[in-house]
């Protein structure tokens, strides 16, 4: 039977390819055992809140959540967690010689047709969950009491690429005291400096491993990295670092010197089942979507990129496309879905409204329900009411 704590949340009283410095791509073919189109396996039972579920090591039973703010040691490179190779000179050159890195102009005409609503945000009591989507892969999130912020970027332009499609769905001024933020890797429309500057320096930052050097030369005195399937907590909330099919980038000489992922956000402490929320990052569609739902299982929400996929050839192995989006929210395991990662800066060559078209197109050949799909326009929010101990709408 259908879960009734769902309810609408009323208002309360690619940069240039070559560099990699925004949102470049890695053409290659997807390597054999990827699990592309595999089945879900069965889930475990859940671990106790104290522990995460299973370490960075394969096999290893669930470990005890990190100190905040550790300082830790790091190989220089990850390069070793890639799915697939890096792209090699002739994979440059094709892409050069087809200047598929934008839109054409007919794929352009849509952006005044792009969503975005802005409104005020809901109200989130203790134990709720509410979701609120500034635009790209930023986020506000209320989980287990906080507000945690995820990718923020609220700047209006990022180096490689143009100016924003739409605005900001949510002005700086009206957020609430910001509790936390997380990172997935830092490419520049994930990891922007000039937004991070508008936060206190206190505020906890929850960073892929590698990345807390870059955050503490900047002032961040908290400064949390987490390797694959490591976790923190912060407040009652658990913070779960997973991996995704990605890379990492920021300058011409530090490719994948820091990790990559995703975060499984779980309210440990509120009564009955504890709400999960799974912010995917950045990532192409791969075998990680199942492994995170076997240690993560009983995810309510899994926000998931469904744009910057075209060409197909050069962005298929570090960029989801729709179809894709919706199989990984059903690898995971998760309840409902929310698209991010489209309309908002173009990446790529696809038409700027096709993502929305073609991921509500592939939920509804799925045959999941379509209130599931939570496909906000920017500015918009949705939220859980919290369950009681038995299960049901409190």
């Amino acid at each position: 039977m259908r879960d009734q704590t769902e309810t609408p949340a009323p208002p309360a009283p690619p940069g240039p390819a070559p560099t990699g410095l925004a949102e470049s791509a890695l053409p290659a073919a997807v390597r054999p055992g990827t699990g592309r189109r595999g089945a879900t396996p069965g889930r475990p039972a859940a671990p106790a809140p104290a522990s995460c579920p299973g370490s960075g090591r394969p096999g290893a039973g669930p470990a005890a959540p990190r100190p905040l703010g550790e300082v830790r040691s790091w190989p220089r490179s990850f390069t070793d967690r890639l799915t697939t190779p890096l792209p090699g000179v002739r994979a440059f050159a094709r892409l050069a010689r087809e200047g598929a890195f934008r839109p054409g102009p007919d794929g352009l005409r849509g952006i005044p047709d792009l969503p975005y609503a802005p409104a005020p945000l809901p109200a989130a009591g203790p134990g709720a969950l509410c979701a609120t989507w500034a635009g790209h892969a930023s986020w506000v999130l209320r989980i287990g009491g906080l507000t945690v912020l995820t990718d923020p970027v609220w700047s209006r332009r990022i180096l490689g690429t143009p100016a924003r499609m739409t605005p900001v769905g949510v002005r700086w001024e009206e957020l609430p005291p910001v509790d936390a933020v997380v990172i997935s890797h830092n490419h520049y429309d994930h990891l922007d400096a000039p937004t991070l500057k508008r936060l206190p320096r206190h505020t906890p930052l929850f960073v892929p491993a590698g990345l807390a050097r870059w955050c503490r030369r900047r002032g961040f005195s908290r400064v949390t990295e987490l390797d694959w399937w490591e976790c923190a907590e912060l407040g009652g909330v658990r913070f779960d670092f997973v991996p995704a099919h990605h890379w990492s980038k920021r300058s011409l000489l530090d490719t994948c010197r820091t990790l990559w992922g995703g975060w499984v956000l779980s309210d440990v402490r509120s009564a009955g089942t504890p709400r999960k929320v799974y912010f995917a990052g950045d990532t192409g569609y791969g075998r990680w979507f199942g492994e995170i739902g076997r240690r993560h299982p009983g995810i309510d929400l899994a926000l998931l990129p469904i744009g910057a996929y075209a060409p197909r050839w050069w962005l298929r192995d570090v960029h989801a496309d729709p179809e894709e989006a919706v199989q990984a929210c059903r690898d995971v395991g998760a309840r409902r879905m929310a698209p991010m990662h489209w309309g908002t800066f173009v990446l790529s060559a696809e038409p700027v409204t096709e993502p929305l078209e073609r991921v509500r197109t592939a939920w509804a050949r799925a045959g999941l329900p379509r209130e599931d799909l939570w496909d906000l326009p920017i500015g918009g929010s949705r939220a859980l009411r919290p369950p009681s101990r038995s299960g049901v709408a409190g």
